[in-house]
């Protein structure tokens, strides 16, 4: 995380969180990532583009999906994307109050798994898996339950990622637990 800009004093105090591989470290073990992803809701869009702007971040260019891609004057890619789902607001929130060692919000777990779950790619899936894997009895009833609210067809693909990241943690004989 060396030289990772601190956007606490660029953005705040429009809620935002870290999402992508930077969160997913906080949850499972880390991996590679060269870009820093952070989520906001759409309506700060403007505002977080102007900010950004001011602190010298170089506009690469919109997403594929909301949201657009920037440099730090730093050199660290920063994907900022901008969030119109119906929970974005508490999750934002919520992130708030999950901080991690340096101080950045952090997507709380059962928001970053749904961001992923929705987003579908290859290593989201990956990801959700290997956070589940790691995940307490409580944390993935907090999961359960944001999906019971917002994803109740996805249940059972819920649990069978759940089952396939315990069985890469722990084996095949001692997930079935």
């Amino acid at each position: 995380m060396s030289g990772l800009p601190d956007l606490r004093a660029v953005l705040d105090p429009i809620p935002w969180a870290v999402v992508g591989a930077m969160a997913a470290r906080y949850y499972m073990p880390e991996r590679a990532t060269q870009a820093l992803d952070i989520a906001i809701r759409a309506a700060d869009g403007p505002e977080a583009q102007r900010r950004l702007q001011a602190a010298r971040f170089w506009y690469e260019g919109e997403l594929a999906i909301p949201g657009s891609s920037w440099v730090s004057p730093e050199g660290w890619r920063l994907d900022v994307l901008e969030l119109h789902d119906p929970w974005a607001e508490e999750a934002l929130e919520a992130a708030q109050g999950n901080r991690d060692e340096a101080g950045l919000p952090i997507m709380p777990l059962p928001y970053l798994i749904l961001m992923k779950f929705e987003a579908g790619r290859l290593q989201d899936l990956a990801d959700i898996a290997r956070m589940l894997g790691q995940a307490t009895p409580e944390q993935f009833r907090d999961v359960r339950a944001l999906f019971r609210r917002h994803r109740p067809a996805d249940l059972e693909d819920l649990e069978s990622l759940r089952l396939l990241g315990r069985m890469e943690r722990m084996g095949p004989e001692e997930s079935a637990s």
